[in-house]
């Protein structure tokens, strides 16, 4: 008899094999103690269950018997106001009666009066009487009672019935947290777009979205309802926004979720904006003209409220006879002035040979030297600082105040006919520009 011994490479692959199968035994071991544990798991949130079933029902309960008694009391009341009215009625009836029964009794006992002359006197008053107390008797005592005796209630139960039977189960807890989606969520210009997807085991009926302001403040509300996905405008440059999402449904709200960080464009990239049948702007935005000879005002797309802006004009075109202004001005200004003769507009008013700074229809602060065609015209908002300066090649043409000026300022130029204007946005402030002067007027 020959024993053929097992190699050495066939016995480490049979252990390896039952080191594998003894793991997954283990593991199911582990599982059926996990499923028996989870059983008794299940009657106890069983009794739970039923124990809030049984309460919500009583108070369902309780709820209708109350009501119950109030619509008792009522019908009550409604039975007590017509025993009232018919007692009324009977004692008015009786008191009626008890007048006619002894005008009759007494107009018989004068038919019996045996002297006529007695008779021909009273004859007249009684009759008049008589008469009198029938027409009374015709107006006031109907042969109808004057409330039914019945009552014309029907107790509207239906829709009571229907929902009894319609009583059925909602989801038990509020939705779970949801959580954001990074690779969906972006940052462009001083806008963010956030994303985010909801927990996989809930129920949920709408999403809330809230951002702080940006510098590391209280977060306030931007959206809710059922979509995914959000975009917010018209944020703050150089800026970073914290946004945070919760789910709720009918039952409640889950926690929010983690924030998620997004940093809006340290520059901002702007273009013209203007509906105005005078005004031509390219199709990229960055080109204006006009072709009126009165003043036509035009808008940047973004409006600021915080930091430090700097962007440029290039005079592609100017005869040097046109006038031009350069500045800053509220969403709501009239479009067909020059733009700074408003309360909500601050500009440079600028020919060829000098310029004035203008705010409210005053100029002040004249300053030689004007522009001609090929010139650039820089702007440099320093809202920190509270200041708007004017530049012309590089140096500086003059600056205003903005002290006390809150809210949104957009940038914006007026001109008119033979002047072409090419917006440069996107800019850092030159170095050399970043030295604000102290501002000569507000």
């Amino acid at each position: 008899m020959f024993i053929i011994p097992i190699s050495p490479p066939l016995q480490t692959e049979l252990s390896q094999a039952l080191q594998q199968l003894s793991e997954k035994a283990r593991a199911a071991t582990e599982f059926i103690h996990t499923l028996k544990t989870l059983s008794e798991e299940v009657h106890g949130n069983c009794r739970e269950v039923e124990g809030v079933i049984v309460a919500q029902v009583d108070a369902l309960v309780e709820a209708l018997q109350a009501r119950r008694v109030d619509l008792i009391n009522w019908v009550r009341r409604q039975r007590d106001a017509k025993v009232h009215s018919l007692r009324d009625q009977v004692q008015e009836y009786t008191h009626t009666l008890q007048s006619t029964t002894a005008t009759i009794h007494f107009c018989i006992e004068a038919l019996k009066e045996s002297d006529p002359a007695s008779f021909m006197e009273a004859q007249e008053i009684l009759e008049e009487r008589v008469n009198a107390m029938s027409r009374d008797w015709d107006q006031s005592m109907v042969s109808e009672p004057r409330v039914p005796p019945h009552f014309n209630l029907t107790l509207d139960d239906k829709t009571l019935l229907t929902a009894i039977q319609q009583l059925t189960f909602i989801q038990l807890k509020p939705p779970g947290t949801p959580s954001m989606i990074p690779e969906e969520c972006s940052a462009e210009n001083n806008s963010v777009t956030i994303a985010w997807a909801p927990h996989h085991t809930s129920c949920v009926t709408g999403y809330t979205l809230e951002i702080d302001d940006g510098a590391g403040g209280a977060f306030r509300e931007v959206y809710s309802g059922e979509q995914t996905v959000c975009t917010i405008d018209g944020l703050h440059f150089n800026s970073i926004y914290r946004a945070r999402v919760r789910a709720f449904n009918s039952t409640g709200n889950s926690p929010f979720c983690e924030p998620l960080c997004l940093q809006t464009a340290e520059v901002a990239w702007f273009t013209y904006e203007s509906s105005h049948p005078d005004v031509t702007i390219s199709a990229t935005g960055f080109t204006v003209s006009c072709d009126s000879y009165e003043h036509r005002v035009v808008l940047g797309s973004v409006g600021f409220s915080r930091g430090a802006h700097y962007w440029e004009y290039t005079l592609e075109r100017y005869d040097g006879n046109a006038d031009i202004a350069f500045g800053l001005g509220r969403i709501d200004i009239c479009k067909e002035m020059i733009l700074g003769k408003c309360g909500g507009s601050w500009s440079m008013y600028i020919d060829s040979e000098r310029s004035w700074l203008m705010h409210g229809g005053e100029h002040f602060n004249r300053t030689a030297g004007g522009v001609r065609a090929g010139d650039t015209v820089g702007l440099l908002l320093s809202l920190p600082e509270k200041t708007l300066s004017f530049f012309v090649n590089g140096e500086l043409q003059g600056y205003v105040s903005l002290a006390g000026v809150t809210g949104v300022l957009y940038p914006a130029v007026s001109l008119n006919r033979s002047v072409v204007l090419n917006l440069q946005t996107g800019l850092h402030p030159p170095q050399a520009l970043v030295e604000t002067p102290v501002a000569a007027k507000t």
